[in-house]
């Protein structure tokens, strides 16, 4: 049967629970369990009342040891490591999904974007769609007929189409548009000078980054704005464009070692469940889903 596949990007949800909620939420030996319980809670929503009968969680181990810190030490330089007690909720949550009876993903090489954009690949031979399950905007360069991106913290969701028109290039063109344009949240450079509407325009009426550079001289005719200026800047960092590009680009063929049955849910583990600690009201509401999955 054709099923959404939701392919949770984890970091964003447990980095929500850690501010949303109080950290006087404890598990049953006393530790902080503020994001543990939020992201259980989100995972508990998914399946019993989004009614996610396939779903992944990609989880970030690479915060500084992905590959692409070997292209560029500076990625995601601007970012503070999460604090002990947030890292450690963080091996929990993992823990968790898994205890749920969701396939997690992790890779100290690759980051959370990467295991998805690769599950994707692999699953779409089984005949799902995708339903990415995240906040961040880029994942819309994975985006293909069928699919949708969702931030379910807004209920917000986008098709191809309207990524398009929230994004202002076609998904195939994020990681070019990211590549022109840098990106500040992950210190990605960039062409500085260029913002996004012009990058916009760029790709507009080149249609890629391969294109704009097959020919810049056609920059300055191309009626774009400041289009001289532009030719110079694209010219100047022509290396620093590609290797932006480069750091942008979410991969898809990182391997994938489950079978294509993995991904549907079949019910909690209650041994794998009773040896975490928890909050006894998360742990209840995981407890009643078990009970379910066992009827299903």
């Amino acid at each position: 049967m054709y099923r959404p596949l939701y392919l949770v990007d984890a970091s964003v949800y447990i980095f929500r629970a850690w501010f949303a909620v109080p950290e006087a939420v404890r598990d049953e030996r006393g530790a902080c369990a503020n994001a543990v319980y939020g992201f259980g809670a989100f995972l508990c929503d998914l399946i019993e009342y989004e009614g996610a009968s396939h779903v992944v969680c990609g989880f970030d181990e690479s915060l500084t040891t992905s590959f692409r810190h070997g292209l560029y030490p500076a990625y995601k330089a601007n970012r503070p490591p999460p604090p002990p007690d947030l890292e450690r909720q963080f091996a929990v949550c993992r823990a968790l999904a898994e205890a749920l009876g969701i396939v997690t993903l992790a890779s100290p090489a690759y980051e959370a974007d990467d295991l998805i954009g690769s599950a994707a690949r692999h699953w779409r031979a089984a005949g799902h769609h995708m339903v990415y399950v995240t906040a961040d905007k880029d994942y819309a360069q994975l985006l293909e007929a069928g699919d949708w991106w969702w931030d379910a913290a807004r209920d917000r969701w986008l098709d191809p189409a309207g990524a398009t028109e929230m994004l202002g290039v076609a998904p195939a063109q994020v990681a070019d548009l990211l590549a022109l344009a840098g990106d500040s949240v992950d210190n990605i450079p960039g062409v500085p000078g260029i913002g996004r509407k012009t990058a916009a325009a760029l790709l507009a009426a080149f249609g890629s980054l391969d294109a704009l550079y097959e020919d810049t001289a056609a920059v300055t005719a191309s009626g774009i704005r400041g289009a001289r200026r532009i030719r110079g800047l694209l010219e100047s960092h022509r290396e620093q464009a590609f290797l932006s590009r480069e750091l942008s680009l979410i991969r898809t063929d990182v391997r994938i070692d489950h079978d294509h049955a993995a991904a549907g849910w079949r019910g909690t583990d209650p041994a794998a469940l009773e040896r975490l600690a928890l909050p006894g009201q998360l742990r209840n509401r995981a407890r009643r889903l078990t009970c379910e999955g066992a009827t299903q």
